[in-house]
């Protein structure tokens, strides 16, 4: 990984970009891809399109989505807190006590997630789950009229961004579900040789899969791909309490994980087996029983079908403000991503 793909991965990681609000991540993007994309361009959904070779007449679209789970104002009340609706999946217990940013109008504003202290809770409370309902945001307003002064009802909020370097080039920071996803799709796309390149290539940065895979949907309808390669995270099994014989065997630094299911189509996921091994890759292998929560769900439906592949990296503490990955892992998908799309022959087919 290079430097500058490194600050790449920083940038949009501590960017926000909650579902509704992807769009100063997905300038990023397009900064990104501009070098090295032969077109770039976003639609009236949001979605950023980068492509090589875009008239080829065999089409490929790789998708990670941009959109990241966080919350949105509600209401203010007379005393100047702020009450808050979840955007996307929350464990609301990750919440309570953390540091957040309100996204306005008039720049990012400071403020903490509070909640009744445990001393004043008798013994009933103590056993209970909070709700959102029972949580606010304290920005340190004396009032509503001075909260209103910065903050309006429908304002975006994310927990505070980091990116945090831990050891054996593991990293941890909020939202890398899923814009590991995203850097890994740029990158493949970038690291292409255009003089092995045969079809043409659309990496997608999609937006609010966090809330039915809507950016996905048009996206696809738009290019009409043949094959559909969606990345996104999945399920880390190398830590406490969660179940291998439930969720596979998947850990961090044992690079990107394929999946095989109804979802995925059997012939692609070979061909990226072949490719894996013929390159040195690793690669680890999950079975999904059913449609996955991912791009690939509504991909694989486009039109009157897609080809497609499900490529994860594992992800420990999903849906937290410290999810932990590997640079290794999403390292080694941006290289089998770009090799697969080089060995793509334009008369390939995956009917069964």
């Amino acid at each position: 990984m290079n430097l500058q793909a490194k600050d790449f991965l920083k940038n949009i990681l501590t960017t926000p970009s909650t579902t509704g609000f992807e769009e100063p991540v997905q300038q990023l993007v397009r900064d990104y891809a501009q070098p090295f994309a032969d077109s770039i361009r976003t639609d009236i959904h949001g979605n950023v399109f980068a492509a090589r070779n875009p008239d080829a007449p065999l089409r490929v679209m790789l998708a990670g989505h941009c959109d990241q789970i966080g919350l949105i104002v509600n209401y203010i009340d007379e005393q100047g807190y702020l009450y808050i609706l979840t955007v996307g999946g929350w464990d609301i217990q990750n919440l309570v006590g953390v540091r957040v940013k309100i996204w306005t109008t008039q720049g990012a504003v400071d403020g903490v997630i509070g909640k009744k202290p445990i001393h004043l809770m008798d013994d009933e409370d103590r056993k209970k789950i909070p709700k959102i309902k029972d949580l606010w945001i304290d920005i340190g307003a004396k009032d509503k009229a001075e909260a209103e002064q910065y903050v309006h009802v429908g304002d975006p909020v994310t927990v505070e961004l980091a990116y945090r370097e831990m050891l054996n080039q593991l990293i941890a920071a909020p939202a890398t579900d899923d814009k590991a996803g995203v850097w890994v799709i740029m990158e493949a796309l970038r690291r292409i040789d255009p003089s092995k390149l045969k079809v043409g290539v659309f990496a997608v940065s999609t937006v609010q899969e966090e809330v039915g895979l809507r950016g996905s949907r048009t996206s696809a309808f738009g290019i009409d791909p043949h094959i559909g390669i969606a990345t996104d995270v999945t399920f880390a099994t190398d830590c406490p309490t969660v179940e291998k014989k439930q969720n596979g065997d998947v850990k961090l630094g044992g690079g990107p994980v394929l999946s095989r299911g109804p979802n995925m189509t059997t012939n692609l996921v070979n061909a990226f087996v072949d490719v894996a091994k013929k390159n040195e890759i690793p690669v680890q292998m999950v079975a999904e029983g059913k449609i996955t929560g991912t791009d690939a769900g509504s991909i694989q439906v486009n039109r009157s079908g897609v080809a497609t592949a499900l490529m994860s990296i594992p992800n420990r503490y999903m849906h937290t403000p410290v999810e932990v990955i590997s640079l290794r892992d999403i390292d080694y998908a941006a290289d089998l991503m770009a090799r697969y799309c080089e060995s793509i022959d334009p008369d390939v087919s995956y009917i069964p």
